[in-house]
C-alpha cells in the first residue's frame, strides 16, 4: 500500500494526472463551444420554426419583437411581443390591430426536438394575450387571398394562457366592440384541424360574479375567425347584483351554449334568492330558465324565451337586450304573467309593506329599459293591461270601506258595518309605468252591487296616489243610507243620479298616502 501512494508520486505518473486534467479542460471547452454553436444555431432555428408555423396556421404575417433561447436544461424558448396579423386583404378593408397579439410566451423541449419535425411541445405558457376578431364586414369585403406556403414544424399539446381578453369588432352604426376579459384559460389537444379543448376562468364586470367554463373551440377559421364554433357548458357563481345600481341580490346560473363566436346559443338557468328593487328594497326569490342567441359582433343578446318565477307567480318574456355605444344597454322584453299573484310584484316593486292589495293576476306588458347610469328603477319602464281577480286589500281599513261600499251599493245600509263581510271583489286596468310612477288610463273595479271606473296615478314609494271617476250603483242614492228619515230626504235627488239603467252614478275621488288614505265624492264633478 505504501508502494503504492509512493508510486503515484513519481514525475512518471505526475505526467498521467496532467494529460488527464487537461483532457478534462479541452472537453469542457469543446461543451462550451458546443453549446454556444447550438444556442447560436438553435436560436434562428426556433424562431424560424414558431414563425412558419404560425404563419402557416393562421395564414397571415407573423412578427416578434424578441425570442429568447438557452439549453441549459434542454431548450428553454420565450419570446416577447408576438403579433399575429390578419390576412392581407382584411388588412387591405381596413383592420389594423393585430388577430393576435402576445405580451410573452414560453415552452421547453428536449434537445432531441432540434433534430425532429415537428417538434413535440409538452405546454406553452402565454401571457397578456389579445385577440382582435374584425367587424363581420370587413372579412366578407375581403377576397379570397393566397395561402402563405410553409409546414406546421411545431406540434403543442397544451397552452396555458394568463390575463387574456378577445375583442370581437362590428361597423354597426351605434355599436361598440365586444370585449370579453379572461383571467386564465388552458388549452389542449391543439392541433391544426380539430376543435381545441379548453378550461377558462374569467371574473364578470357588471355583474360582478365568477364565471368557469369548460368545453370545445374550433378549428380556427382562417378566412373568418368570428365563425370560429365555440361550445361549452359554465357556471357564474357569486355574481352580485348591487354592482347594477337599482337592483340587488346574489344571483348563480349554470348553462351550456354552442355555435359560432358570431352567434352563440345559450341555455342556462339562474337562481335568485333575494331578487330585489331599490324602489321596495324587499327580497324576493327569483328563478328564470332560458334560451338566448348572443352576436358576439354587438354583444346584442335576443331572448327566446325566458320562463320566470318570481316569488310563486310564473311568467314568460322575450325580446332583446342591446348594446349602443357609449351608453350601455338597452332592454326590449314582452312579458307575459298568465296566472300570478299581484303581491309577489308589488313586494318587489313597491315600500308598503304588507303589499297593498292580494289577488290573482293576469298581465301582459311592454318592459323598456333604456340605457344610462341612472338606477334602474328610474329607467325602467312598463305599458301593458292586467285583470286582478279574488282582490283582497291588506289594510283593514280600506277593506272594511270596500265591504260597506257593497253592500251600500246592493242596498243593504244597516248592514254596512265593519268586519260585517269579506267581498271578493275585481279589476282590469290599462296602465303606463315611468319614472317611479304608475298612471292608469283605465282602471275599472268591480264588486257585487258596484263598478267603479277610475284613472289616475300611484307613486311605487307608496306615498302618495290620486284618483278619480265614477260609481255605478245597482241602489239608488236614498237605498244606500240606514236611516229612514235620510232615505226619505235623499229621494228627490235620485233621479240626477240615476243614469244608463244603474240605481245611480256618482262621482268619486280616491286620493291620500298609503298611511291615510281618503274615499269620497268628487264635489267639483
Amino acid at each position: 500500500m505504501n508502494e503504492t501512494i509512493s508510486d503515484l508520486k513519481t514525475p512518471k505518473h505526475r505526467g498521467v494526472w496532467a494529460w488527464i486534467l487537461v483532457s478534462v479542460l479541452i472537453a469542457v471547452v469543446v461543451l462550451v463551444v458546443i453549446g454556444v454553436i447550438v444556442v447560436h444555431r438553435a436560436m434562428p432555428i426556433l424562431k424560424g420554426r414558431v414563425i412558419e408555423t404560425l404563419s402557416t396556421r393562421f395564414d397571415s404575417r407573423v412578427e416578434m419583437d424578441g425570442f429568447s433561447v438557452s439549453v441549459l436544461k434542454g431548450l428553454e424558448v420565450s419570446g416577447d411581443g408576438l403579433r399575429i396579423y390578419p390576412e392581407d386583404e382584411v388588412v387591405a378593408a381596413g383592420a389594423t390591430d393585430p388577430l393576435i397579439a402576445l405580451d410573452h410566451f414560453s415552452f421547453h423541449a428536449n434537445l432531441s426536438g432540434l433534430f425532429v419535425k415537428p417538434m413535440r411541445v409538452r405546454t406553452v405558457q402565454v401571457a397578456g394575450m389579445a385577440i382582435h376578431i374584425p367587424p363581420r364586414e370587413m372579412r366578407q369585403q375581403a377576397p379570397k387571398g393566397r395561402r402563405h406556403l410553409g409546414k406546421i414544424k411545431i406540434v403543442v399539446d397544451e397552452i396555458v394562457f394568463d390575463d387574456s381578453k378577445l375583442i370581437i369588432g362590428t361597423m354597426k352604426p351605434g355599436k361598440e366592440p365586444k370585449d370579453f376579459e379572461m383571467s386564465r384559460i388552458v388549452m389542449r389537444n391543439v392541433g391544426p384541424d380539430a376543435a381545441w379543448r379548453y378550461d377558462a376562468t374569467l371574473v364578470n364586470a357588471i355583474p360582478k360574479g365568477d364565471i368557469h367554463a369548460t368545453g370545445t373551440f374550433g378549428p380556427w377559421n382562417n378566412e373568418s375567425p368570428g365563425d370560429s364554433t365555440v361550445t361549452g357548458r359554465y357556471t357564474f357563481d357569486h355574481v352580485d347584483l348591487n354592482t347594477i345600481k337599482g337592483i340587488g341580490g346574489m344571483l348563480s346560473s349554470v348553462g351550456e351554449f354552442g355555435g359560432q363566436l358570431n352567434k352563440i346559443i345559450v341555455d342556462g338557468t339562474t337562481e335568485t334568492p333575494n331578487f330585489s328593487l331599490d324602489t321596495a328594497d324587499h327580497p324576493v326569490p327569483l328563478h328564470t330558465k332560458f334560451h338566448a342567441i348572443v352576436d358576439g359582433t354587438s354583444g346584442d343578446t335576443y331572448l327566446q324565451p325566458v320562463e320566470a318565477r318570481l316569488g310563486r307567480s310564473e311568467f314568460t318574456c322575450s325580446g332583446a337586450v342591446v348594446n349602443e355605444r357609449g351608453k350601455g344597454h338597452m332592454i326590449d322584453l314582452d312579458v307575459n304573467v298568465p296566472a300570478g299573484e299581484i303581491q309577489d310584484f308589488l313586494r318587489l316593486a313597491v315600500k308598503t309593506t304588507p303589499a297593498v292589495m292580494t289577488g290573482r293576476l293576469q298581465m301582459k306588458t311592454k318592459l323598456h329599459i333604456r340605457p344610462g347610469p341612472e338606477s334602474v328603477s328610474k329607467k325602467i319602464g312598463l305599458k301593458g293591461g292586467f285583470s286582478l281577480q279574488q282582490i283582497h286589500f291588506s289594510n283593514p281599513e280600506v277593506e272594511d270601506k270596500v265591504d260597506m261600499l257593497s253592500l251600500r251599493a246592493q242596498g243593504d245600509p244597516k248592514d254596512a258595518k265593519p268586519g260585517a263581510e269579506d267581498v271578493q271583489s275585481q279589476m282590469v286596468g290599462e296602465f303606463v309605468m315611468d319614472a317611479g310612477r304608475l298612471s292608469f288610463s283605465k282602471l275599472n273595479y268591480s264588486l257585487p252591487g258596484a263598478d267603479v271606473m277610475l284613472a289616475g296615478e300611484y307613486t311605487l314609494d307608496g306615498e302618495r296616489f290620486e284618483f278619480e271617476g265614477k260609481i255605478r250603483t245597482n241602489a239608488k242614492v236614498s237605498q244606500m243610507v240606514a236611516s229612514r228619515w235620510k232615505s226619505i230626504l235623499l229621494k228627490p235627488v235620485d233621479p240626477f243620479f240615476k243614469k244608463d239603467g244603474a240605481g245611480a252614478v256618482i262621482p268619486v275621488k280616491v286620493s291620500g298616502t298609503r298611511s291615510a288614505p281618503k274615499f269620497g265624492l268628487d264635489l267639483h264633478r
